[in-house]
């Protein structure tokens, strides 16, 4: 995100309209962001936990947002929504349901 801090009210105030637009319209699942002051651990099959997270992955930042969609089309839009809102891109995935979980 390249925001300007005096942007940073709004931009925290769309984001949150567009959340609760989701939630009325029913798609909302849940969402949340990462806790940067919380860095991240492996932890092993054995329990012995490392300090950082993989060596090869980038950083994680941001937050995340799932909502249940029908469509792709449907799924491209609220993203766009959301891009609009936060002021920058969106990562899009689809979330692989186990329906055991």
């Amino acid at each position: 995100m390249k925001v300007s801090a005096d942007e940073w009210e709004a931009v925290g105030r769309d984001a949150h309209a567009v959340i609760r637009q989701a939630k009325e319209a029913g798609v909302y699942v849940f969402g949340g962001g990462i806790d940067e002051a919380v860095p991240p651990v492996l932890v092993s099959a054995d329990g012995s936990v490392a300090q950082g997270g993989y060596p090869w992955a980038p950083p994680l930042n941001g937050g995340f947002t799932v909502l249940e969609l029908p469509s792709s089309q449907e799924a491209i839009a609220w993203a766009a929504r959301i891009a609009r809102a936060c002021r920058c891109d969106q990562e899009l995935r689809v979330f692989g349901f186990d329906p055991e979980s």
